[in-house]
């Protein structure tokens, strides 16, 4: 899932260096020395901030249009895209429990086997996940 949002760009007055906020994303605020540093680091607190929601069971928020978001001078307002399917498989590691119902045998054999079903179940949506992207 890709997202795009908006990001207020603000240099810094002794330097090359940008603060980057997303008025959509509040609290979502961070910085870097350069444009490229500061880009880069939009995109991670972003992407970072929104897994983060998602995790929780929060619902993404919407993204407002650029051309909504006021600048002061010397201030720029640009589009950060967040690719959140990639930025998950890295980051993401919050576990979600959830029950299941196989057959008995099968029980009795992954038990006998000492499987972890937890481990099995993971490693095989994994793969299907990654043959679908």
């Amino acid at each position: 899932m890709k997202l795009v949002y908006p990001a207020l760009f603000s240099p810094w007055e002794e330097g090359s260096g940008y603060t980057v906020e997303f008025p959509d994303l509040p609290g979502c605020v961070t910085e870097g020395a350069t444009l490229a540093e500061a880009i880069e680091m939009a995109e991670d607190a972003a992407s970072g901030w929104v897994l983060g929601e998602l995790e929780d069971g929060n619902p993404i928020p919407p993204a407002s249009s650029p051309a909504s978001v006021s600048a002061a001078d010397g201030e720029f307002v640009s589009a950060v895209v967040l690719d959140m399917d990639a930025y998950a498989e890295k980051y993401g590691n919050k576990a979600v429990r959830k029950n299941l119902t196989i057959p008995a045998w099968l029980n009795t054999f992954a038990e006998k086997q000492q499987l972890s079903f937890s481990k099995v179940l993971t490693d095989a949506l994994t793969n299907i996940y990654q043959q679908a992207n």
